[in-house]
């Protein structure tokens, strides 16, 4: 081995994994992206300058030790590299699929800022922990010491989860409550197989139901147990249930037959993929095969939704942003795929209404970029006269998500909400207006990336351990 495998950049290109050829993948839901062999992960791995301010670790919003774990798997040092990457991210394997890289850490590489092509951090980053899957290298969480106290979790969503995860391992007792039938949240259930197969998730909750966390699944906080209840039962609380409400649009003909939620639309299909029954399938109600799809919206969720109606056999597949590709939320690496796979993107178009009933049409109204709003965006203007009609059989709105009312929804009127219904905590400690109660993820932030609600989770586990501490200390002093 080479002294020093690393400051490759220069004299090797930037290569990520292979990936399947449309025409195979867009028939099936299984991931598109080939691993990299030992040999490519460490010689892509080796690209990596080490330079003295990682800007890939500090655009992590964990902070994961990028440069450590590269050089690491560039001297095949895998299992070390693995146990660095997992000090600081609860799920990497799941990060390393769905993360937008060229958002965070890729995005802000040095060498892809110096014109070389950035490291593939991602790509080496599922690599290497599917390795440490295989390998066994992901050891069984066992507490050193078990305590009494009790937490509950509000959602089994990335943020949930990494909290169950950290205080599970300090030896507390914890029950994850979530709606539906499996936990992962929108890992689950929002995100295709294309993106993250489901037993990559599905396999660190059985780790953490082997490590004990008991999971009350099927329950709906507010109708199967009240909040109060929950709180009665346990020492702390974590409010970790994401964004659910999906976002209206306020025009003619929204509410008729074959204009669907994107979240419906994509839980149904993942249902499929675990072989569940599911009439709105079968029905075609939530089914895009043999029709004429139009997706409405510019993120990720939007990019789901028109890489799975390909899939599922749709004659064509549109999608209408009202902004232009440069302004699109979406990762642009999704929008890539997308149209690898033939989906054709309108951009300046915004839905004006529908026609027909069932639907047969989209009203597109075309836009121009006019000046910039405060935050620097170009605000999309309609123009005049240049109106006209997109053939459609299904419609699907991805126009994001917001909160549920939880304080009515959970008849806590004391649980204190910003004006977007957004829980109000503590930007440190995750702490809400009642004692004991915490928050995190997207119930706090909005609609966000699953990479944040891990640190979110991550944080407010700390800050619970934290608070029972004082709690335990305050006990005894009583005493």
């Amino acid at each position: 081995m080479a002294k020093n495998p690393m400051l490759k950049f220069v004299t090797i290109e930037k290569q990520m994994p292979e990936k399947r050829p449309p025409s195979l993948r867009a028939q099936d839901f299984h991931e598109i992206y080939r691993e990299y062999a030992a040999e490519k992960a460490a010689e892509q791995a080796g690209r990596c300058s080490q330079c003295g301010v990682p800007f890939c670790q500090s655009h992590c919003p964990l902070h994961n030790n990028i440069p450590d774990w590269l050089r690491l798997t560039a001297e095949g040092r895998l299992q070390e590299a693995y146990e660095i990457s997992q000090s600081t991210n609860t799920f990497p394997e799941i990060c390393g699929r769905i993360c937008p890289q060229d958002r965070l850490c890729e995005g802000n590489c040095v060498i892809e800022q110096s014109g070389h092509g950035t490291v593939t951090i991602g790509a080496v980053e599922k690599y290497l922990t599917d390795m440490a899957w295989e390998n066994g290298w992901v050891r069984p969480i066992k507490p050193v010491d078990e305590r009494s106290e009790s937490v509950a979790v509000i959602g089994a969503g990335p943020g949930g989860l990494a909290a169950a995860d950290a205080l599970r391992r300090a030896g507390l007792q914890v029950t994850v409550y979530d709606r539906h039938d499996r936990a992962g949240g929108l890992m689950t259930y929002g995100i295709p197989g294309f993106k993250l197969e489901k037993d990559v998730v599905m396999q660190r909750v059985d780790q953490l139901e082997a490590a004990g966390v008991a999971f009350q699944l099927n329950c709906n906080v507010g109708t199967d147990i009240s909040f109060d209840a929950i709180r009665g039962k346990h020492d702390a609380v974590l409010i970790a249930t994401g964004v659910y409400k999906s976002r209206e649009l306020k025009a003619p003909g929204v509410g008729v037959a074959g204009v669907v939620k994107a979240l419906d639309y994509l839980t149904v299909s993942n249902r499929l993929g675990f072989g569940d029954e599911v009439p709105e399938f079968d029905s075609g109600e939530l089914n895009a095969a043999g029709k004429r799809v139009v997706v409405i919206g510019g993120g990720d969720t939007a990019m789901d939704c028109v890489r799975t109606a390909v899939r599922q056999g749709a004659t064509s597949v549109k999608c209408l942003y009202r902004r232009d590709r440069a302004n699109m939320p979406g990762s642009q690496r999704e929008v890539a795929n997308a149209e690898e796979e033939g989906v054709e993107f309108v951009w300046l178009s915004a839905p004006k209404g529908f026609t027909g009933s069932p639907v047969e049409g989209v009203l597109v109204q075309k836009m121009r970029l006019g000046a910039p709003d405060a935050t620097g965006r170009q605000v999309p203007e309609v123009i005049e006269g240049a109106d006209y009609v997109e053939d459609a059989d299904l419609v699907i709105m991805a126009l994001g998500f917001e909160p549920e009312n939880l304080p009515e929804a959970w008849d806590a009127p004391d649980l204190g909400v910003t004006r977007w219904n957004t829980v109000k905590s503590d930007f440190h400690t995750h702490a809400t207006s009642l004692p004991g109660v915490f928050a995190a993820g997207d119930i706090v932030r909005g609609a966000s990336l699953v990479v944040w609600a891990i640190r979110d989770g991550r944080e407010a586990a700390d800050a619970i351990l934290a608070y029972l501490a004082e709690a335990g200390a305050s006990a005894v002093a009583a005493q």
